[in-house]
């Protein structure tokens, strides 16, 4: 199976099938409209608008799993996401990433590409003594464990990246552009 086998449900009810992006790479992003990382936003959006003529689909699917960062309907998220920071890329209704109501999309894509860790820095430990009061085998298992985790996948349908959080965006810009 690849990326291509999944769709998500859009905003207005019906699915967005990932196969209509074949040949374009893609970064699907769980996001928030009230967390520390909202503001990820805006280097999301300059990718976009850099990377976009040249084979980049940006995905973005609101989520309120984690301490409930992203109140509101999909009307009101999406007009959040435009007026704050111009977004252009799509956007799809809010939905779950981890749990018994997760998006199958999600499940796979943790499958392909686990959780490696915060990686270093005063983000990576602040998210480090978070998650251990949440989920205290939080290191072993692949879960979702906030907003704005990316996950990058190739022209080809392959998951080839996961980014926490508390990566830094230069870094998942640096790695988009060299597939693109």
């Amino acid at each position: 199976m690849t990326v291509y086998d999944y769709s998500v449900p859009k905003t207005d009810g019906t699915e967005l099938s990932l196969a209509d992006f074949k040949g374009r790479v893609m970064l699907i992003v769980n996001t928030a409209t009230g967390c520390g990382f909202t503001p990820h936003y805006e280097p999301l959006e300059k990718m976009y608008e850099e990377y976009h003529d040249k084979g980049l689909e940006i995905i973005d699917i609101p989520c309120n799993q984690f301490a409930g960062q992203t109140p509101g309907t999909d009307e009101e998220i999406h007009e959040f996401c435009t007026l704050k920071y111009n977004t252009q890329f799509p956007q799809m209704k809010k939905s779950d990433v981890n749990g018994e109501n997760a998006l199958p999309l999600y499940a796979f894509l943790k499958e392909q590409q686990g959780f490696q860790g915060f990686g270093k820095g005063p983000k990576a430990l602040m998210m480090g003594t978070l998650l251990k009061k949440i989920d205290k085998d939080y290191k072993t298992n692949p879960d979702i464990k906030w907003n704005f985790t990316k996950f990058l996948i190739d022209r080809k349908g392959k998951v080839i990246a996961r980014f926490e959080p508390t990566e830094d965006m230069k870094n998942v810009e640096k790695a988009v552009a060299e597939l693109i």
